[in-house]
């Protein structure tokens, strides 16, 4: 029962089925019964977690048990202290109030690849990258809270699922390894 990290390219649908000639899971993973554990929006880019484990894959995505997960966000504005303090508190988004996560200001990553196509950038308006840890993970939440908080989301990374991440096992967009999956049991 293999636990596939894969780091979901931008406009990658986290489906295996084909849609509209848009590129899928099928285009990077040709591993049969593998399911992915969680989901990524089209827009977002990062780590994904496939399985063939029912359990464990309802263990990773079943909000009871929810992994932690780290976003690596580039927002459109300067995020100050007001700003990562409402992120980091319950934040009520109108359909549900998001639980407290842990908000800080980065750097942009070094290791970060660069986006394709770039991000659009605008002299007049300065970016910066927020690095955002949640337990949960509703439809669009990481891309609601910064809008909420007068920051929308110009780039969303997700860098790590509970053990795993990105820095620990370094892989470019398309890329997948095999690990095993007893670190999430």
């Amino acid at each position: 029962m293999p636990l596939i990290l894969f780091n979901k390219p931008f406009q990658v649908l986290c489906q295996f089925s084909g849609q509209d000639g848009r590129e899928t899971l099928a285009d990077y993973l040709d591993i049969p019964n593998i399911y992915p554990a969680g989901r990524l929006d089209a827009d977002s880019e990062g780590l994904m977690l496939l399985t063939d484990d029912g359990k464990l894959q309802h263990k990773i995505a079943h909000p009871d048990h929810k992994e932690a997960k780290t976003y690596l966000v580039q927002v459109d504005g300067v995020a100050d202290a007001a700003a990562l303090a409402r992120l980091q508190a319950p934040l009520d988004l109108g359909d549900f109030v998001t639980k407290p996560c842990r908000a800080v200001r980065i750097a942009e990553p070094e290791w970060l690849w660069p986006r394709n196509p770039p991000i659009r950038a605008r002299q007049d308006k300065p970016t910066s990258w927020i690095a955002i840890t949640l337990e949960e993970g509703k439809n669009r939440q990481v891309r609601r809270m910064t809008a909420a908080v007068g920051l929308p989301t110009l780039r969303l990374v997700r860098s790590s699922i509970g053990p795993f991440s990105l820095a620990t096992h370094p892989l470019m967009p398309g890329e997948f390894v095999e690990v095993p999956a007893g670190a999430l049991r």
